[in-house]
């Protein structure tokens, strides 16, 4: 195979990668395609740096077309303008798959079970670093795509990225199983290699069947999808017309534990906005019924000479019986700030959207607290009725921060019951709305915890303590999801010890591979 056709084969192999994320869902071509990477760079570990770079970018050309929407129709850059953005976007993002190259052409050696190791370990670094390098982009992790098999039992004990190392640990098992019999290594080298691909699926299985945590209480939720136009949204006129929209789709539901408003479904400032959130808590208070909304808060600052005078953030705030707020901490880049915006604000309007000029929130903040009937259980588990009001508290994570696993773990300690708002609206009827409602689905898995979804325009749904989908509204309707949510107890392992366990081991793995590898300059 020439240097072109490998490079080309692994771009192609990239492009395969997403196919098993929503809305495809094909599980087994991302493990498939995984396994063609490590492959590849066995077959020729001197080209492996510029193998995994064509790899990134199938990978995510593919897996992250969708921020062309957004560009293109709300940032209202021409078709070529956006389509090089993205292209830029790509390229950016295929380069974190460049250490994987780097790594392996370091690190290889004739030993195919240490290069299985040095290959997983240094595509979790690779995962590990979209968590926090350059704000992070925690997006496409190959755990996600298992979110429907049976190694999805394994992200409650370790996490989404634990899950994509089993997943790795069983495709490369089966990738050394072919290899030997092809080489003629049979019999004891295979074995080995059998056994490591077939066990994480076994004990998958077995794991299925655990119980990390216990309900505490069943209640109503109400989410309400306004389904607002993205393009008058922020109007001065249309603002009051918003809110009138989601208190009319509100008003059948009042008897509800819970009312959920999406992101920013409040876009109103000032007295106007003072109006709504009256009209919410004093409504709330008489039906007995919590309200969570998204809204802008906006912060005004001492009088300066220079600078700005006021802040304005994201966040979600708890009326009716619920209490408290909490801001957005992970902010979009280009959404909702703008890197080197001395230099980018103005060039074109993508670098104006609407609050594109957010204030981050502290990392650690108070969870929004909601006020909701105590409940026991009978001899036959059926929950009685309300015997009085007990505090839940509830772990939010707006919109593209729910991608944080370490951040809603964090969140959840003392939660029982996750809650995440959002806005997919800027994306339109792409692949990215699906992908993030997957994302979610395993921030409930990890947890153990139930997780409501509400936005704008899609997929607002409610999610059970084992991420799967209880009930979802159709995309770009407006419409409420009545239904039922747990307030979970106890925590999963994955809940008390975070990424750690997995990460001790990928560092551990590349420091003893680097000992071993280690050649002393010549004198």
């Amino acid at each position: 195979m020439t240097t072109k056709s490998a490079l080309f084969f692994a771009l192609i192999v990239g492009a395969i990668y997403p196919l098993g994320f929503a809305p495809f869902d094909y599980f087994s071509l991302t493990l498939l395609s995984s396994l063609g990477l490590f492959l590849l760079l066995a077959r020729n570990p001197g080209l492996a740096p510029w193998t995994a770079l064509a790899f990134g970018v199938g990978k995510y050309l593919v897996g992250i077309s969708w921020v062309y929407v957004s560009i293109n129709q709300y940032g209202n850059a021409g078709p070529l303008l956006a389509g090089f953005l993205v292209l830029l976007f790509v390229a950016v993002m295929a380069l974190f798959c460049l250490p994987i190259g780097l790594g392996y052409r370091r690190f290889h050696s004739s030993h195919h079970y240490a290069n299985a190791l040095v290959f997983i370990a240094l595509w979790l670094l690779m995962e590990w670093a979209l968590t926090w390098l350059f704000t992070g982009f925690p997006w496409l992790f190959l755990g996600y795509a298992a979110i429907d098999s049976s190694l999805a039992s394994f992200a409650p004990v370790v996490g989404v990225l634990g899950t994509s190392t089993i997943g790795l640990v069983s495709v490369v098992g089966f990738g050394l199983a072919v290899t030997l019999y092809l080489e003629g290594k049979r019999g004891k080298l295979q074995l080995p290699a059998i056994l490591i691909c077939l066990l994480p699926w076994i004990l998958g299985g077995l794991l299925g069947n655990v119980s990390w945590v216990q309900p505490q209480g069943t209640y109503s939720v109400a989410l309400v999808q306004g389904n607002l136009d993205q393009s008058i949204k922020w109007d001065e006129d249309e603002q009051a017309a918003n809110v009138a929209k989601h208190i009319q789709l509100s008003a059948q539901h009042w008897d509800a534990d819970l009312i959920v408003w999406p992101e920013f479904a409040v876009t109103l400032y000032g007295a106007s906005a003072q109006q709504a959130v009256d009209f919410l808590h004093d409504q709330g208070q008489s039906t007995q019924t919590n309200v969570i909304t998204g809204i802008p808060t906006l912060e005004r600052l001492p009088q300066q000479k220079t600078g700005r005078s006021y802040n304005i953030y994201n966040t979600a705030k708890g009326y009716g019986l619920a209490s408290g707020g909490f801001a957005k901490h992970h902010l979009v880049p280009f959404g909702e700030f703008v890197p080197l915006e001395d230099w980018l604000r103005g060039l074109i309007e993508f670098f104006d959207l609407p609050m594109s000029g957010l204030t981050q929130g502290e990392w650690r903040q108070n969870n929004i607290t909601l006020s909701l009937p105590v409940q026991t259980k009978t001899s036959t588990a059926a929950f009685t009725g309300p015997i009085s009001n007990d505090d839940v508290q509830v772990a939010i994570g707006i919109c593209y921060e729910i991608a944080y696993g370490n951040s809603i773990r964090a969140r959840s300690e003392d939660a029982g019951v996750i809650v995440t708002i959002s806005n997919d609206t800027w994306f339109g009827g792409s692949i990215g709305p699906h992908q993030h409602m997957q994302i979610a689905r395993m921030r409930a898995l990890e947890n153990g915890r139930w997780l409501l979804r509400g936005t704008n325009n899609g997929i607002t749904g409610v999610v059970n303590s084992q991420g799967r989908v209880v009930s979802q509204l159709p995309q770009f309707m407006a419409e409420v999801l009545r239904g039922e949510f747990v307030v979970m107890q106890g925590r999963t392992p994955y809940s008390q010890l975070g990424d750690w366990p997995v990460l001790l081991l990928v560092f551990v793995v590349l420091a003893l591979t680097a000992m071993r590898t280690y050649r002393p300059i010549p004198k």
